[in-house]
């Protein structure tokens, strides 16, 4: 196997509050080591377009505070294609890259998955989705900053819903995961959360509205995961035609929820998976995803990273249940 000199680091899929203090981790620890580093903007399209410059120290200082991804990021549908893939790699044999590393969710560390099976290169993955649905880590860069802006919005959203007595239906990002709907609800005093996790055979509305929740309250929060069925839309709407009595609203969070400063947890996260991804390639690892589980780094195949089955803790339920009486 030949000695690994150059690294590429690259941002991929939806940004996510720490990406840039990955970024510089990467960036400083591989120069610390003794590696050159090359940037690529704008994702897998910028790999397939070539778009790669020499990165230094100076280039990453100043940006662990900041929100988004210096190195732009994109969603590429080329880059799932043979021919796409063809020209990535074209590109890094063209500029002298030994390894990649990709801050990213479920989907872009999928492609780095795929990329390094077909052409066996060494991929590193570091887990970036606000969703924290990645398997084998306990929390991914950018969770915890978008759960807090998530409950700081909510708060707001409490003082009109007192006012004025309202159910308030607030749309929360996830996709298929409800770590930040329930999370989020706990921490905001919200009284009920609809989550995919909670939703087997279970009408989880008619579940809500049936413990009596406006019996002791004047005016509640519901939190639900995003859907493209099942959003907060749907059931507003069900609680204004079967419930008519209640004074309903919606709000949807949306891109609120990916930008800001990120915090203190998830710029130490991706500083300590930022210099895991360093010493994962200095140690002769392929192909991993760097994690952090018990506040230790850990190193899991990406096979395993991108599994759909992330535990869930159904304990979280029952703490919300019995504290939103």
């Amino acid at each position: 196997m030949a000695k690994i000199k150059t690294i590429g680091i690259l941002t991929s899929g939806g940004d996510a509050p720490g990406m840039n203090a990955a970024i510089r981790a990467v960036t400083r620890a591989g120069i610390y080591n003794g590696f050159n580093i090359k940037a690529i903007y704008r994702g897998y399209d910028g790999l397939i377009n070539g778009e790669i410059v020499d990165f230094t120290t100076e280039n990453v200082s100043g940006i662990i505070n900041q929100g988004g991804t210096m190195l732009k990021t994109a969603r590429s549908s080329e880059f799932k294609t043979p021919e796409g893939q063809q020209k990535a790699y074209d590109n890094i044999v063209k500029h002298g890259i030994d390894a990649l590393v990709v801050i990213g969710g479920n989907g872009s560390l999928i492609g780095a998955m795929k990329f390094a099976q077909e052409f066996d290169i060494c991929c590193i993955g570091l887990p970036g989705t606000i969703d924290n649905d990645l398997y084998g880590t306990d929390s991914t860069i950018g969770y915890d900053t978008t759960m807090n802006t998530i409950v700081e919005c909510v708060d707001r959203i409490r003082d009109t819903a007192q006012s004025h007595e309202r159910i308030f239906f607030v749309e929360v990002m996830g996709r298929d995961a409800g770590f930040l709907a329930q999370n989020s609800a706990i921490a905001s005093g919200a009284e009920a959360a609809i989550i995919p996790e909670d939703s087997t055979d279970v009408d989880q509305l008619a579940q809500f509205m049936a413990r009596g929740i406006r019996k002791s309250k004047r005016s509640c929060i519901v939190i639900v995961s995003e859907s493209p069925k099942c959003g907060a839309i749907y059931y507003a709407d069900r609680v204004k035609k079967e419930f008519p009595q209640f004074d309903v609203r919606i709000s949807i969070l949306g891109h609120l929820q990916r930008g800001g400063r990120p915090t203190a947890r998830d710029r130490i996260l991706a500083s300590c998976t930022g210099v895991g991804a360093i010493d994962a390639i200095m140690q002769g690892q392929r192909n991993i995803m760097v994690g952090v589980r018990n506040n230790e780094v850990v190193y899991v195949p990406l096979s395993e990273a991108i599994r759909s089955d992330k535990p869930f803790d159904r304990n979280l339920i029952k703490v919300l249940n019995e504290l939103s009486i």
